[in-house]
């Protein structure tokens, strides 16, 4: 994969990778998605609050809870869906901490930030800067002398993907 020189700050949020997540099946310990039980309309934004469906593609297992709520994860222990409060697929332990992923999508922004040089983020008065994805990585994960080996583990959570 080719590395880009720069990463620009999209202002992702978690919510923006909430819509598919990957998770590790309760009955076969294989990969299950969770996705809205009905797609949502063309050109509207999809709520979070919507109904979910777990399905595991391996056992055939299939699940659907209430859109009532959801709880984001909160960087302690393993790392949880919103939805069904189950283990994520793309998570691993490193000495430093934990790096996860709600979805390939996910781990390519954090895969990007951590690969490129040059990092620009919004200007410092920007409204929610310190909200975005990219600013609230944990630090360990940010800095230089770390690069290799947060790369190392995401080519690892890549391979999980196959």
């Amino acid at each position: 994969m080719l590395s880009p020189q720069r990463f620009r700050d999209a202002r992702h949020t978690k919510y923006d990778f909430v819509e598919h997540v990957l998770v590790r099946c309760p009955k076969c310990a294989g990969i299950a998605h969770v996705t809205p039980a009905v797609a949502a309309p063309m050109h509207t934004v999809p709520s979070l609050f919507a109904r979910r469906r777990l399905v595991c593609r391996a056992c055939g297992l299939s699940r659907e809870v209430g859109g009532g709520g959801f709880r984001l994860f909160r960087g302690r222990g393993e790392a949880t869906d919103p939805y069904f409060g189950l283990p994520l697929w793309l998570q691993t332990e490193t000495r430093n901490g934990r790096i996860w992923a709600y979805n390939p999508e996910h781990l390519a922004v954090i895969r990007n930030f951590v690969q490129a040089p040059l990092r620009e983020r919004a200007p410092w008065d920007a409204p929610g800067k310190k909200l975005t994805l990219v600013a609230r990585l944990p630090t360990w994960v940010k800095k230089g002398k770390n690069r290799d080996e947060v790369l190392r583990v995401i080519d690892r959570l890549w391979s999980m993907l196959v």
